[in-house]
């Protein structure tokens, strides 16, 4: 099968790492992935996140929902602001198996934070297998709703909320958004949706044609939403706020932004979100990155296609926040 190239400074970063990274996750491995991710990946601290004093930083507890347990948000803001902030409620990835609230921030601080003078909220929530859907999207919404019903001791503008992710976070803020509209929630003012994980069904052109290419394809998808899904998985009757690509009503939404890669399996799946919300009348930006694999920007961050791709994310957030402040 014919397949798109990969970007060639994406594809020297991506022969660097070897064939270990690169090997599909199975229900075999799991465990071992999971544990090789806990024991590595990334988890700075308060006091590393603090920065010699530039940020705020909180860890919290707050009740989770539907006799689910306590939700750890770790929230950080400039030092020093007065006033409410516009707030970035985000999920990290991880195919939700993988994955910290901690990890993202020092990145999210550096070019949104500062910047575009705002608040982020990072949400530590449960992973599968161990626990599967509800679980971690129930994690999510209980976060949401107590920093929206706080908004003033923490100083955040409740009216200008945004949620976002990448991968596995991209398909929990697309649900998280599907939930808040049905359940009548909390408004957001927009869905920061980066290489969203959004169809369990692994049926898209581009699930099979890149598969065992890049970092991530249908073997790795598969084991990931088996594990979220258990004995759902591969119903017909599986839930949008599970997998946000079954959702048949697309109405009601906030803007979006939605990016991912030509040459990663999210492709088609990303683009039909983009192009459902078109057609129900909503507001999405679709960027397709040529040439780019999955989590792209992370793994060779000063690329030029990275850079760009950081730019544009960076231009909606700002044309988002200024459009909510000039309309008020």
């Amino acid at each position: 099968m014919a397949v798109p190239p990969f970007d060639p400074e994406l594809s020297v970063a991506l022969e660097s790492l070897g064939n270990g990274p690169r090997e599909p996750v199975t229900p075999g491995n799991l465990a071992a992935r999971q544990e090789r991710d806990a024991a590595t990946r990334p988890r700075p601290t308060a006091e590393d996140l603090r920065a010699d004093g530039r940020f705020e930083v909180a860890e919290l507890s707050v009740p989770g929902l539907r006799d689910g347990p306590d939700v750890t948000l770790v929230s950080v803001r400039p030092a020093g602001r007065e006033g409410p902030l516009p707030l970035l409620y985000y999920l990290h990835g991880g195919a939700m198996i993988m994955g910290n609230a901690w990890s993202v921030l020092p990145r999210i601080l550096r070019e949104w934070v500062l910047p575009l003078d705002m608040a982020v909220i990072s949400v530590e929530y449960r992973l599968a297998p161990r626990t599967r859907y509800p679980g971690p999207l129930e994690d999510c919404y209980a976060g949401l709703l107590w920093a929206a019903g706080h908004a003033a001791e923490l100083g955040i503008d409740a009216d200008r909320v945004i949620v976002g992710g990448k991968s596995a976070g991209g398909g929990l803020a697309a649900a998280l958004a599907l939930l808040i509209r049905d359940r009548g929630g909390p408004g957001i003012l927009g869905q920061l949706l980066l290489c969203p994980m959004l169809d369990d069904r692994g049926h898209t052109f581009s699930s099979h044609q890149m598969s065992g290419l890049g970092l991530w394809d249908l073997i790795s998808g598969e084991t990931a939403w088996k594990a979220l899904l258990g004995d759902r998985y591969g119903a017909a009757d599986v839930p949008p706020y599970a997998a946000p690509a079954r959702a048949t009503d697309l109405s009601g939404l906030p803007p979006a932004f939605i990016d991912v890669g030509s040459a990663e399996m999210f492709r088609d799946e990303d683009v039909a979100y983009a192009n459902g919300i078109w057609q129900a009348g909503g507001q999405a930006e679709l960027h397709v990155w040529p040439g780019a694999y999955h989590g792209f920007d992370g793994m060779a961050p000063q690329a030029a296609i990275s850079k760009d791709a950081r730019d544009a994310r960076t231009r909606w957030l700002r044309r988002l926040l200024a459009h909510s402040s000039s309309s008020r």
